[in-house]
């Protein structure tokens, strides 16, 4: 099965992706069939062929979802943090003397 997926390069702090098509069970950044753009998200730039990527859809090949959440964010909503709970003590009040 043919996958479109991300190929990571770059340094570890200063990550840029490829935009590939590969098999599905092949490495992150191993062997891949065609190339269809770039993303680079320090500048959040996103350069795609998209009469390449419909063929390959056409033909067959799957969206992973890290190229689905670049391509349609909105199907993806940010997550909304809980605050922990903030546990606070209760003192007893005091007696009073008689």
């Amino acid at each position: 099965m043919l996958k479109i997926k991300l190929k990571p390069n770059g340094k570890i702090h200063q990550r840029s992706f490829r935009i590939v098509v590969s098999q599905d069970r092949s490495k992150s950044d191993g062997k891949f069939i065609a190339d269809l753009g770039f993303y680079t998200p320090q500048t959040k730039t996103l350069s795609l062929d998209k009469e390449k990527m419909a063929t390959w859809i056409k033909n067959g090949a799957h969206l992973t979802t890290g190229v689905d959440k670049l391509l349609n964010p909105k199907k993806y909503p940010n997550k909304i943090k809980k605050k922990p709970l903030v546990k606070t003590e209760v003192k007893p009040e005091p007696k009073p003397e008689t």
